[in-house]
């Protein structure tokens, strides 16, 4: 018997629900200018105006080696860079153009040894390529909602060539499936408007792309609103609906779930500070605690969280966000088996104090805020086994101090004696503790 999208999809997502954790890289020629990756549109920059950035590319201290070994100290599990971002200019060799850093001063395939280095470290490896391309020639520009020459009627195109575009879209995508080796993960961003779904000739690409890899997951945003059959969040999902549901810059209230209610495989993407490319003068960067909290609110919903860094022009990372991940990792070198292979728990409420997780009878209380006296366990009285801090393996007693009886049902740790007094969270960042549960 034929196996449904939802099966297929239920077999390709198995790893990534598993990982939970990944690092997202946009990087290309705007990390020159450093005013984020949408600079072109902001600033209304022609094809012409931007040329110097081009002419000026020259990463001389990239070494994804560095990036990859900052990831995999994070505690992150895979990877996914801009192999071509909006402004069209290609991070890999491609055939079908010359606008590509192999043209540039760097003389370099950068997604090549992106995935190298990456593979190297045992990531799992994705690329992100745009859709939408702003500097081919038959891609709509005057009258586009987000082009940058909009506005500009010396930009007009014949809406005949369109095709043309498509093709060549189409032949990258080929191009970055069979010449780089296996890939995890195909991001592709974004749809708007009118342009989505067949618009892209999304059936095509899609069979294109099983067919090539067939294990790969895509996220679903090959439409815009699901209008063009169903999408990723109905029972019948199209072709070419995605694996994966990519909400941006939030993490939904309640998780993400198709029309049922039932949980679908989903990705938070979200930026380390509030861009997605280099900007020299963003420094609201999000704080450790912020990033753990964020990852642990994720896993708790069922869902996985890809961490964006914004490389600088010289193909460094930013200090700054290599410390934040330096002190995530250390986090998650003791506490990660509370988030890999977790997921939501179903039958309890979230607790006042922080959120649970969930991986088989083994259920890990998030602590983000101390107590006064013992710690609540709702509706768990004589339903755990042994309680543990996971960060060092010390045994917690599970106990119902004289000052609770009025609460049945409910059980009691701290994390000293006697239960009944206050002590400090042994990190406020996040305390874990393991509860094993009663078969």
């Amino acid at each position: 018997m034929k196996k449904t999208e939802i099966e297929l999809r239920t077999e390709r997502t198995e790893w990534f629900l598993q990982e939970r954790f990944g690092m997202f890289i946009h990087w290309g020629l705007y990390a020159i200018p450093a005013r984020g990756e949408w600079v072109r549109n902001a600033e209304r920059t022609s094809v012409e105006d931007y040329q110097p950035y081009f002419d000026g590319f020259n990463p001389e201290k990239y070494d994804p080696r560095v990036w990859a070994k900052a990831a995999k100290a994070a505690g992150m599990k895979y990877a996914v860079l801009t192999a071509k971002h909006h402004d069209g200019f290609c991070l890999f060799d491609s055939k079908l153009t010359d606008y590509k850093s192999t043209r540039t001063q760097a003389g370099r395939d950068l997604v090549r040894e992106f995935l190298e280095a990456f593979r190297e470290e045992g990531l799992k490896v994705g690329l992100y390529y745009s859709l939408i391309d702003w500097h081919h020639p038959d891609y709509p520009a005057y009258g586009d909602k987000i082009h940058p020459m909009r506005d500009n009627e010396a930009y007009k195109r014949d809406p005949a060539t369109f095709g043309n575009y498509l093709d060549y879209m189409h032949g990258q995508v080929r191009e970055l499936l069979t010449d780089y080796g296996k890939l995890d993960i195909m991001w592709f961003d974004f749809s708007y408007g009118e342009m989505k779904g067949e618009k892209w000739r999304a059936t095509e690409l899609m069979g294109m792309i099983r067919s090539l890899q067939p294990h790969i997951i895509v996220d679903n945003r090959l439409e815009a609103s699901g209008e063009e059959g169903g999408s990723i969040y109905t029972q019948n999902p199209s072709f070419y609906a995605g694996d994966f549901a990519s909400p941006e810059q939030i993490i939904p209230p309640s998780g993400v779930t198709d029309e049922t209610g039932a949980s679908i495989p989903w990705e938070a993407c979200i930026t380390l500070n509030n861009n997605w490319g280099y900007s020299a003068a963003d420094k609201t960067y999000k704080s450790a605690t912020t990033v753990i909290r964020k990852l642990v609110e994720c896993v708790s919903k069922n869902g996985n969280l890809l961490l964006n860094v914004g490389p600088n022009a010289k193909g460094e990372i930013p200090a700054e966000s290599l410390s934040i991940l330096a002190e995530v990792g250390e986090w998650m070198a003791r506490n990660g088996d509370s988030i890999y292979g977790c997921g939501q728990e179903t039958e309890l409420p979230k607790p006042e104090w922080g959120r649970y997780t969930r991986k088989g009878n083994k259920l890990y209380a998030h602590l983000f805020e101390a107590s006064v006296g013992p710690v609540n366990l709702l509706g768990l009285a004589g339903k755990i086994k042994s309680a543990r801090l996971l960060a060092d393996g010390s045994e917690l007693f599970v106990t119902r101090p004289w000052n609770a009886a009025m609460y049945p049902n409910d059980a009691y740790f701290n994390f000293a004696q006697p239960d009944s007094f206050t002590y400090p969270l042994p990190d406020e960042r996040d305390t874990v503790v393991e509860l094993m549960l009663n078969d």
